[in-house]
């Protein structure tokens, strides 16, 4: 007869099935990293596409910081921007024939850039969290930015530093001259840093940062240091921050004072907010919607800056877990058949948001050409439309057209709240009427 002990399965033998939808997720990042210059063929295109990937890394890097361990920096491109400036003297070094390291490692030197001083700096940072750990972080940074300017003889002054990333031997036919090879080996060092930082949010360290946000005396009281939690996450998001960099000086061939600077930290913190600091993929929206923004917006509009600002407050104030949360939202609406019954509600939105802003934008538009551009005289285009930025009919129209439109939108939008509540009431309903079944 068995005993009871030997006829129990053996703990260590269990079945876990692959996390399909995942693999489906990941397999579908590959691809379009891997197809996305066939599809946008462009110089343009392809430089962009590059940015973005740099651009994502360094979003998820310091997503690590506010997202996942609530630690609020305001000089994440200080880590970026040594890597930078360590990865473009390695590649001078290169070049002279003093270093012999391929192109393609080199955004790891920017990677133990960042890692060093995250090492050096980190230790002092986070000895505090919170509003502390905040202005020490702004200290930082500015001391940073003051020391870019002094010596001229490691960051270059104003002028910065160049660099040729076409030296040594060819790979294969491997110059990184043409810029869809620089994208490849962005997209590759793209795809490997996500998969690495998705993967450390599934470590117990990853799991204790989040415990340190969420309730730091909890975790102090069951016997982790959180000082050192938050001090080890900060090396790890310095290490890919530095990456980032690294492959920053690859693509521009050039690194100014700029990338060290307070405007350079403070995209970061705004784009990564609005991609959705709460969720892992929301950075990754975050960084395509920063280089869209300095790219392309840019172009456009003089304005970009306040547009900016303007989105920033309006998911403030209306959507504060960013894009990310809206569709993550959306889909457990969708998971329980709901979704159809707002498409109208929606396009309301929507429409009426863009009569507030092409009200207000035309507003903003004479203001800057009245401002920047008064010797061309008061003739403004904005939207196809010829505006007289002296003539005080323009102003009232634009005036009332905005005006409308923010009522009109404030009358849909609490009509819409009403109905999203409604549906959240009734989804929550089938969600214990499931678990009693």
């Amino acid at each position: 007869m068995l005993s009871s002990s030997s006829s129990a399965a053996p703990a260590h033998y269990s079945f876990k099935p692959y996390n399909v939808g995942r693999w489906i997720t990941w397999g579908l990042f590959a691809v379009v990293l891997l197809f996305a210059p066939q599809v946008f063929t462009s110089n343009l295109s392809i430089t962009m596409l590059a940015q973005m990937g740099i651009a994502i890394i360094a979003c998820l890097s310091y997503n690590m910081l506010l997202g996942q361990g609530g630690m609020l920096s305001f000089g994440h491109a200080v880590y970026t921007g040594l890597g930078s400036y360590m990865a473009i003297h390695a590649l001078l070094k290169v070049s002279e024939g003093a270093m012999s390291i391929p192109v393609s490692l080199i955004p790891l030197v920017g990677g133990a850039a960042g890692l060093f001083f995250a090492l050096l700096f980190g230790y002092v940072t986070t000895k505090k969290a919170g509003t502390t750990f905040a202005m020490i972080t702004l200290g930082m940074a500015e001391l940073v930015f003051a020391m870019s300017l002094m010596f001229s003889e490691f960051f270059g002054g104003e002028a910065g530093i160049s660099a040729d990333r076409v030296v040594g031997d060819s790979v294969m036919g491997i110059t990184y001259g043409p810029g869809v090879q620089v994208y490849y080996l962005i997209a590759v060092y793209t795809f490997v840093s996500v998969a690495l930082m998705f993967a450390f949010t599934r470590t117990p360290l990853g799991r204790i940062l989040n415990a340190v946000r969420d309730n730091p005396e909890r975790v102090e009281f069951i016997g982790y240091n959180t000082q050192m939690v938050r001090y080890l996450a900060f090396i790890i998001a310095g290490f890919f921050a530095g990456i980032s960099g690294g492959l920053a000086a690859i693509q521009f061939e050039i690194v100014t004072a700029e990338v060290v600077g307070p405007i350079r930290s403070g995209g970061y913190l705004l784009f990564t907010f609005l991609g959705g600091a709460t969720f892992f993929f929301g950075p990754i929206i975050g960084g395509i919607l920063m280089v869209l923004a300095f790219v392309l917006f840019s172009e456009i509009t003089k304005a970009w800056l306040l547009y900016l600002g303007l989105i920033f407050l309006f998911m403030v104030m209306y959507a504060p877990g960013g894009i990310a949360s809206l569709i993550m939202m959306n889909l457990r609406v969708a998971a329980f058949g709901r979704l159809r019954e707002l498409w109208v509600s929606y396009l309301a939105l929507t429409v009426t948001a863009l009569v507030v802003l092409a009200g207000a934008g035309a507003m903003i538009e004479m203001v800057y050409h009245l401002q920047l551009s008064t010797a061309m005289g008061d003739t403004v285009r904005f939207l196809g439309v010829t505006l007289h930025a002296l003539e005080p009919s323009n102003w009232v129209g634009a005036l009332f057209v905005a005006l409308t439109g923010l009522g009109l939108f404030e009358i849909t939008r609490r009509a819409f709240m009403k109905q999203w509540g409604e549906i959240q009431t009734d989804i929550e309903k089938e969600i214990k009427r499931r678990e009693t079944q």
